[in-house]
């Protein structure tokens, strides 16, 4: 039992680091591939330089260079683990954590792993680079360098150095070392009142008078106001403190707690027996897994829009129109913007986009979202519009620092629009990373060549280049992309075919009846001897009836599309006494796969 004793806080702290190691690669491998995609590091000189410019820039580099391996998740969350791993150790040996409460070192690490896995959409807007690895290895910073400070002689001079070096490496993180310095030295044996209060005056001086040099000095980048939080990632501002600070701030009472106990474990008689520091351990486990899966953010249709985006940009347009069936409840705009995409490249839009669920579910978030943040650039692109998503990238690049995905947009926005110079600045960017070289050379060919004919062949550009033609002309999208997009397009006269499609869909979608018959007729002309669609078929049946400005008594419609208006109007009488959600329930088993549906009962959603 005495050996049992020994080696159990040991084997559920290696449980526990396994079990979540494999949770985090099950649940959140969407989520890691689109955090590295946020991500950008150089191997290059310059790009070192430019992380140094503001306090905490070596965890910025050094953050952004482990965030990269997350292009495989196993990988990316296996150098974190072995991140966790070490600061566990440093914070045991620094506070000198009683065996029988190693435990506490799972709070840490459930603490660091909740300001990763807590963040939501709140990610995409984060500018603080390397995020992911920041916080773990600037705790272990702060552990070593109070370790170091309880064994080397002159704690004096060591604070005083420890200070000057480690906030331009570490910003907050060097602070917090000195601060815990100060606390621990309360804790040590041997020395006088007049040290103990010397080290805690010291510290307190330190930590308010560096950063105030080094900004006057160095770092005059930075706001004054900000240089105590540099590497701290900033948040929404709310009433009040935002929640995304509060497992910063637990972490860091837990380890003033630590750095209290010093010295003076809680000892208890009953945790003498072994029996009972074992069921201590466990309790504490448990309460520590409890309290991380609570803090975790696991909403589920935030993760179905992160693989959704992962199929886009992979070309899998069937497997978005998968998830887009399996979700359960209505949709965001989001998705229905993917899945609306998806059956325009598939050529089904006119058959099956009313056959899926429409809506406007609200994203799971306490601030003011938008969707060309999530997925802007990506609409902009396929739907023909290279010079919006161009423009969004160089904003977002000044306003959150470059991105991968940022780069990869502009390379075929350059390429689209003929600009190779351009296009091949961008590769040579992306040539100097480790995972995306591959993906940028891909891409050369077409840059070196100069052919725009070459640029009309390729897979996936040459069915924009379709959609271009006197539609991609520069102005304002007030953040509102869908309804701009639909407005854009709507409108436009066009000899494609294909384009024509596009128009008659966004046309559909206003339900605006002058717009659609220009549409319709235009897509008529250019798809003689073709069937017509189901739903464009439907809108013509409508808007024959609801407004008599067009015959349409020798339109040669499908009797099912017929028969479903009037078994529709039919029905009408009997939810006279409903409200718009009964009408809505009621209506959905037998009407909710046809455009007359959306008309009566789909109306004002909310985009953002």
């Amino acid at each position: 039992m005495q050996k049992l004793s020994k080696f159990f806080p040991f084997a559920l702290i290696a449980i526990a680091m396994v079990v979540a190691y494999g949770l985090v690669l099950a649940y959140e491998s969407d989520y890691l591939l689109r955090v590295q995609e946020l991500n950008l590091f150089l191997y290059t000189p310059l790009f070192f330089k430019q992380q140094l410019v503001v306090a905490g820039g070596l965890l910025t580099y050094l953050g952004t260079y482990f965030t990269q391996f997350f292009y495989h998740p196993w990988l990316g969350t296996l150098l974190l683990f072995a991140w966790l791993a070490l600061m566990m150790w440093l914070v045991g040996r620094a506070f000198r954590v009683p065996r029988v409460w190693l435990p506490v070192l799972l709070a840490v690490a459930a603490l660091v792993l909740i300001t990763d896995f807590n963040l939501g959409y709140w990610f995409y807007y984060l500018k603080l680079r390397g995020h992911f690895f920041i916080a773990v290895m600037g705790v272990s910073l702060a552990a070593a360098l109070v370790w170091l400070y309880r064994v080397v002689p002159l704690r004096h001079v060591f604070m005083i150095l420890s200070a000057v070096l480690a906030y331009p490496v570490a910003g907050f993180y060097g602070l917090l070392a000195i601060g815990l310095m100060g606390v621990v030295a309360w804790r040590l044996p041997g020395l006088k009142l007049l040290h103990r209060v010397l080290a805690s005056v010291l510290a307190l001086v330190l930590v308010v008078a560096v950063p105030l040099i080094y900004y006057r000095r160095v770092f005059y980048q930075a706001r004054m106001e900000d240089v105590w939080w540099q590497a701290l990632p900033v948040y929404p501002e709310t009433e009040g403190l935002s929640t995304y600070y509060y497992p910063y701030i637990a972490l860091c009472l837990l380890l003033v707690v630590l750095a209290l106990c010093y010295g003076r474990p809680l000892e208890l008689k009953l945790l003498r027996r072994n029996w009972a520091q074992l069921g201590t351990q466990l309790v504490l486990t448990g309460a520590i897994v409890w309290g991380c899966w609570t803090g975790w953010y696991k909403d589920v249709t935030f993760h179905e829009e992160l693989r959704m985006n992962a199929c886009v940009d992979h070309l899998q347009w069937e497997e978005v129109l998968k998830l887009m069936r399996q979700h359960q409840g209505d949709p965001t705009r989001m998705m229905v913007m993917y899945k609306n995409l998806a059956l325009f490249k598939l050529g089904r839009a006119g058959n099956e986009m009313y056959t899926f669920r429409d809506g406007a579910q609200k994203p799971n978030c306490d601030f003011d979202l938008r969707m060309m943040q999530l997925s802007g650039r990506n609409i902009y692109l396929f739907y023909g519009l290279p010079n919006y998503c161009y423009r969004w990238c160089l904003e977002d690049g000044v306003e959150f620092g470059w991105r991968v995905e940022y780069l990869k947009f502009l390379v075929r926005c350059s390429l689209l629009n003929g600009e190779w110079q351009v296009a091949r600045k961008y590769i040579d960017v992306l040539k100097q990373t480790r995972y995306h070289r591959d993906w940028a050379m891909s891409y050369e060919p077409l840059a070196r060549g100069e052919s725009m004919e070459a640029v009309a062949k390729h897979r996936e550009l040459g069915p924009i280049t379709r959609l271009m033609k006197g539609g991609d002309r520069l102005a304002s999208d007030q953040s509102l992309i869908e309804m701009f997009m639909l407005n854009l397009h709507a409108y436009r006269q066009t000899d494609d075919p294909v384009c024509a499609e596009l128009v008659l869909l966004c046309a559909l979608q206003l339900k605006d009846i002058r717009t659609f018959w220009n549409a319709f007729f235009q897509y008529a002309e250019l798809h003689k001897g073709e069937p017509m669609p189901r739903h464009f078929q439907e809108a013509a049946y409508l808007y024959g009836h609801l407004e008599h400005g067009v015959d349409i008594s020798r339109m040669p419609f499908d009797e099912a599309v017929k028969k479903d208006y009037h078994d529709l109007m039919q029905a009408a009488s009997q939810y006279r006494n409903m409200s718009n959600e009964q009408m809505k329930q009621a209506a959905y088993p037998r009407f909710g796969n046809t455009f007359y549906y959306n008309y009566f009962f789909i109306r004002e959603l909310a985009t953002y």
